[in-house]
């Protein structure tokens, strides 16, 4: 009976630990870009998925911004295509855009049914919907890699209209050209975009590490919070290293330009999203504005 009761206090604990995060941020845009292994494993996602749900249901406005990069990955091989890839971005032609466009309105809707089935009504769009995003053609180091889109605009009135209505927007990294061609975008780009353009309080990119390392080699040399201009110091450093390079720029941009705090987080940690946002001590890396802002 008494440890029934210590666990009972325990969770009782939990919720009022959480009571001062649930105030700061009520009624506060927060944007989370979703991919990595924690999309490939439907138990993960459906935590993903649950968590994003409860942020909505205590007041947040969440928006999902998701990838699938596997998943077309995987369809461009069934139709006995390679996928192809310069500087980490996908080369995309005429047919593989097409494949593109199909496996991500798939996976949107595959992620707006996880939402409707926890009970919170959710729209999936992509960036071509209500002019939402705008592009133009991005070269890789003066590579044309096809149909790969650098956004130039972003237009947010469709989000604040559903989210002004109580919906949970999930948007496809699709964009359109001034001449109304179709593009592959980024979804790490598509995220930030976003972010700035709603200025979002928080930006949560859940991936598939842990969050930053000084050394990724050594372990003890994580970093659990870090300002905008000690990330630029880092990468200018030469400390940050592949994929983990456009991710950091990303995320010191967006603090740079209004998004008060950007977190990177390991999807594949169970209710990683809710231990970051509703915890003290949090589990993945957050990127701050400056040493100040606490909370």
């Amino acid at each position: 009976m008494e440890k029934d009761m210590e666990q009972v206090l325990k969770k009782a604990e939990v919720l009022i630990e959480a009571l001062p995060y649930i105030q700061k941020f009520n009624r506060k845009i927060i944007v989370v870009k979703y991919g990595g292994s924690a999309m490939s494993n439907e138990e993960l996602q459906k935590n993903v998925i649950k968590d994003v749900t409860l942020l909505k249901l205590v007041g947040f406005k969440p928006i999902i911004v998701h990838g699938g990069g596997k998943e077309i990955s995987r369809w461009v091989g069934k139709v006995g295509k390679e996928a192809k890839f310069v500087n980490g971005l996908r080369v995309t032609d005429e047919e593989t855009m097409e494949i593109a466009e199909m496996v991500l309105s798939k996976v949107n809707k595959s992620l707006v049914t996880m939402v409707e089935e926890l009970g919170v009504k959710a729209v999936g769009i992509s960036g071509k919907d209500g002019g939402l995003l705008t592009v133009e053609k991005k070269y890789s180091d003066g590579q044309d890699i096809g149909y790969v889109g650098e956004i130039t605009g972003v237009d947010p009135k469709v989000l604040y209209d559903l989210l002004e209505k109580d919906f949970l927007p999930i948007v496809a990294p699709i964009g359109l050209d001034e001449n109304f061609q179709t593009y592959n975008i980024n979804a790490d780009d598509a995220a930030c975009a976003i972010a700035k353009a709603v200025h979002a309080e928080k930006l949560a990119f859940l991936t598939d590490i842990e969050g930053l390392y000084k050394d990724i080699n050594d372990k003890s040399s994580f970093i659990s919070r870090l300002t905008a201009d000690q990330a630029d110091e880092l990468i200018n450093g030469g400390f940050i290293g592949g994929g983990m390079l456009p991710k950091l720029s990303n995320c010191t941009s967006a603090v740079k330009n209004g998004v008060n705090r950007v977190h990177i987080l390991d999807g594949r940690i169970p209710h990683c999203l809710l231990l970051e946002i509703f915890t003290n001590h949090g589990v993945g890396t957050a990127i701050i504005a400056d040493e100040e802002k606490e909370l």
